[in-house]
């Protein structure tokens, strides 16, 4: 009987041990399905945990994190873009909706038992959803931002009273487009929300060829010439060009530009000319004239040589027709350099048939400052490639390394003042000048040149003229002094 009894008792605690057991599970999946109700643990919703917490919550969560305003900085600046400025606004709704489907298609019971051992499970990424405007995004750049800390760069400026320029001044700039990335990104980021902006560093840009000519004109001014200065300027990189004639504080046409007697500077067409006709295996009397007429400027050289190479009678109308040929119609040669030459023709041209302007010039030879400047780009083109018009008028008379030599010659002739006195001391100069005296009296002076530099290689024509005289020592420090404003203009100070 005893033994039965302990049995029987055995079999209520088993009962009831049994029945706490259901009652516990019961309690515990009740507890569990109330807890699925929330977010569980782990789960990352726009890479915010959210693990806990209900819908509401959630995305009250969402907006706390998301509608904290970025932090900007440019240099010791700090601005705060609130995200709404660019129309960020979070799609909670669809993460929302994508968070439901993924818990739901989690199993309950394998999540129960994860829950009961305590196991996490896979942690469930919900990602962002947003929208936001980036014209928005990139007007308030341009107009709170750029506008308002962009420095640009300053360019430099002729000081006044001097021959030459302060430096410019480097700028910066905001890269919007890179920090339109840089921006998404810390919209899209519940932790990272400063964006150090992105600048560009500008270089000061050259002053302009506008510029240039007004600080070459204050210069004339300033020096009180009373005579008339025709000039041309081509920047040999960009081909850019100032033309112009100026006489006492005014502007003159330069269509068609003014003639000017060509004096020894008609001796680069004459050399053209004969590089033209000599061939591939010159004379080496010829290359010893041309030197000297160039280098020393002689004149018995000139006319020896084009009696040799070009033609004994007709050598000036030849290099006249040859200057034609190039487009060059107000350059000529009516005659030779000695003493009592015949006049071989009279040449009327669109410059010197102006009425307007006349400066006296020679009928035996006249250039302007537009066409002497021409055929020296000409000769630089064709002494770097090969090409050029040169090369395409003269195809198969006139070759690099002729051209290359017509520079060396012009290198040469070392006056040491003019446009040489303007540049400093080992610029590289090929030019020819030339001037015109009577009775002991000048009144017309030129200087072309080519003129390499390491800011930029460029071609500088001045003529000037006066009716009365032209003093030597005013005249040829005027032209130096046009001369270093362009150097300096191509080599500006850092």
């Amino acid at each position: 009987m005893k033994k039965q009894g302990s049995i029987f008792t055995l079999r209520w605690v088993s009962v009831y041990l049994f029945l706490g057991a259901v009652i516990i599970l019961i309690l515990v999946m009740v507890w569990f399905a109330r807890l699925r109700e929330d977010f569980p643990a782990g789960m990352m919703i726009a890479n915010v945990p959210v693990g806990g917490l209900d819908s509401q919550e959630c995305i009250q969560r969402l907006n706390e994190v998301y509608s904290t305003p970025i932090e900007l900085l440019y240099h010791g600046e700090r601005i705060h873009l609130h995200p709404t400025t660019v129309g960020f606004q979070l799609d909670a709704d669809s993460m929302l909706a994508v968070a439901d489907v993924t818990l739901n298609q989690q199993a309950f019971w394998k999540d129960f038992f994860n829950y009961v051992w305590g196991h996490t499970g896979s942690q469930a990424r919900i990602p962002l959803q947003y929208t936001y405007s980036e014209e928005c995004l990139r007007a308030y750049l341009k107009s709170e931002i750029a506008a308002r800390y962009d420095q640009p760069p300053l360019p430099a400026l002729p000081i006044v009273g001097t021959l030459n320029y302060r430096p410019g001044y480097a700028g910066t700039v905001l890269d919007i487009d890179r920090s339109i990335t840089l921006i998404e990104e810390a919209l899209r980021s519940p932790t990272k929300r400063v964006v150090k902006l992105p600048l560009k560093d500008i270089q000061p840009p050259s002053p302009t060829f506008q510029n240039l000519e007004i600080f070459l004109k204050q210069t004339i001014d300033l020096s009180s010439f009373d005579g008339l200065v025709g000039l041309y300027l081509m920047d040999l990189q960009t081909a850019q060009e100032i033309h112009f004639v100026y006489q006492l504080g005014e502007d003159l046409s330069t269509n068609p530009d003014v003639a000017f007697t060509a004096a020894s500077i008609i001796k680069i067409p004459i050399m053209v000319s004969v590089f033209r006709r000599i061939g591939d295996n010159p004379n080496p009397e010829t290359l010893q004239l041309l030197e000297k007429m160039i280098e020393i400027s002689g004149n018995d050289p000139a006319d020896w040589v084009m009696e040799s190479e070009i033609s004994q009678w007709r050598g000036p109308l030849d290099v006249t027709a040859d200057m034609q040929i190039l487009g060059l119609e107000n350059t000529f040669l009516a005659g030779q350099f000695y003493p009592g030459a015949p006049l071989l023709s009279i040449f009327q041209t669109p410059s010197n048939s102006r009425i307007d302007i006349n400066t006296d010039p020679d009928i035996y030879n006249q250039t302007t400052p537009t066409d002497i400047g021409m055929l020296l780009e000409d000769i630089y083109q064709c002494s770097k490639t090969g090409g050029g018009a040169l090369a395409a008028v003269f195809s198969g008379e006139i070759t690099h390394a002729e051209c290359q030599t017509m520079i060396t010659y012009l290198t040469r002739n070392r006056l040491g003042s003019l446009i040489e006195a303007g540049v400093p001391d080992g610029t590289r100069v090929a030019h020819k000048h030339g001037w015109v005296t009577l009775f002991g009296i000048m009144n017309t002076l030129g200087d072309a040149a080519i003129v390499y530099t390491p800011g930029g290689n460029y071609v500088l024509v001045i003529f000037l003229y006066q009716p009365v005289q032209l003093i030597w020592d005013p005249a040829s420090q005027l032209v130096a002094d046009l001369s270093t404003i362009v150097f300096n203009y191509f080599n500006l100070p850092n």
